[in-house]
């Protein structure tokens, strides 16, 4: 996604020597050299981007979690930020979906927060044990068969997508047939527009737009027992306007299955890639948890999130000055690797979470992969044990499994929004 408005005032001796593309499917890869380099100068440092602007990215561990918790960096986007040119429907359809609360102040994000708050409740969340477990074997059943007739598979397209997009079809009354356009739609609006065809992200807004508005045109003619259902009777008692009620679908959606599909492709991709760590955690199965942990730090589903900008001056220590009207982005995936935070933070080490780490996740998490402060991710209690019962389950039913592929060769999704492969090719 392009950065908002950042200034474009001249390069500062402390950036770094080359612009950053987000598009670059070598950074999306392996985006961790770039994010070390740019600690060294600080805990956040001013970086030229590809398409002309500069953007303060915070990259030190308690500087990221401080800005999260600061009301001085506001979650506003500037306007036209990010935006299709010109008065489109694309336009009109962005503007209107980005009207989420992660894009939202107090007291408006305290409003919206409190309206999705009761939907993943941990006494709602973990009612949904069971039929998780009814899913991922469900799930299994059909890798099964694509690895018996086919030979191989991919866990990503037969496992990391479709369970969270079938969890959260569950939570908020998604019909399952609409996956495969939403994942595409989605996909889109969260990629650098260079990174896609022309119109692609247009095209995707437009019809994200479209879809919604039917959605809850049929919930408020047939509603159930789903959060949408209830969203829209909120809607009509005043709790919602009507653009209100379509950026929280949009959000709910997108949030409540990407993060969490890019957790069961990374955790699955690290596990076959180390294997003593996979021998580890099937002989000791009160380890599964603490893998969960170590992924979520180690390779942050959300690379960064939703850009900032400063509204007035904030010193955050170090040498860090961030001026007023900078756009900001708290990096939680070089947060996670902060070697003053985290001892040798390259390496995919759960032992380090073993006697803390439960599937409700730490008491208090070690690491910032949902977030920190107001926006903290509503669904990371479902995120985490989605993973804490799929995970085991998965090598359980295939012990062999292997990838087919170099990892280092792997895609991975484009921009610095959300982060994770691609394809995680595998047969058993």
């Amino acid at each position: 996604m392009t950065a908002p408005l950042a200034s474009r005032a001249p390069l500062t001796s402390s950036a770094p020597p080359t612009s950053l593309d987000p598009a670059d499917p070598d950074f999306a890869r392996d985006p961790y050299p770039y994010y070390a380099r740019l600690r060294e100068q600080g805990p956040a440092a001013r970086v030229p981007l590809a398409n002309g602007t500069y953007a303060w990215f915070v990259t030190g561990y308690e500087q990221t979690r401080a800005v999260l918790a600061d009301p001085r960096f506001s979650n506003v986007p500037p306007q036209d930020a990010g935006r299709p040119k010109g008065d489109s429907p694309a336009r009109r359809a962005r503007a209107c979906l980005a009207r989420h609360m992660l894009n939202t102040d107090a007291p408006d994000h305290t409003r919206l927060r409190r309206l999705t708050t009761a939907a993943f409740a941990p006494r709602r969340v973990d009612a949904l044990r069971t039929r998780i477990e009814e899913l991922t074997d469900g799930l299994l059943h059909d890798v099964g068969e694509r690895l018996a007739r086919d030979g191989g598979a991919d866990l990503v397209d037969a496992f990391a997508f479709p369970l969270p997009v079938l969890v959260i079809g569950e939570v908020l009354g998604v019909p399952e047939a609409d996956r495969a356009d939403l994942r595409d739609w989605t996909y889109r609006v969260g990629s650098p527009a260079d990174a896609l065809p022309q119109g692609a992200v247009d095209e995707a807004w437009t019809s994200l737009y479209a879809y919604f508005t039917e959605l809850i045109a049929h919930k408020r003619r047939s509603p159930g027992p789903d959060l949408f259902s209830a969203l829209t009777h909120d809607a009509t008692e005043g709790g919602l306007d009507d653009g209100e009620l379509l950026a929280m679908a949009f959000l709910l959606l997108f949030a409540g299955y990407e993060t969490t599909m890019n957790l069961l492709a990374s955790a699955s991709l690290l596990l076959l890639t180390h294997p003593d760590e996979l021998t580890a955690a099937r002989r000791d199965p009160g380890r599964w948890p603490a893998v969960v942990e170590e992924t979520l730090r180690h390779a942050s589903p959300l690379e960064g999130t939703t850009w900032r900008h400063a509204t007035e001056d904030v010193d955050l220590g170090d040498g860090a000055l961030i001026p007023a009207g900078a756009s900001v982005l708290a990096v939680l995936a070089a947060a996670n690797r902060d070697p003053r935070h985290f001892p040798d933070p390259d390496a995919f080490r759960p032992g380090r979470y073993a006697h803390d780490a439960t599937e409700r996740g730490p008491r208090t998490a070690p690491h910032a992969a949902f977030g920190h402060g107001p926006h903290f991710c509503v669904g990371s209690r479902l995120a985490r044990l989605e993973a804490a019962i799929a995970l085991p389950r998965l090598f359980a039913a295939f012990p062999a499994l292997r990838l087919t592929a170099d990892p280092a060769g792997l895609p991975y999704r484009p921009g610095l929004l959300v982060r994770g492969p691609r394809r995680v090719p595998v047969t058993a």
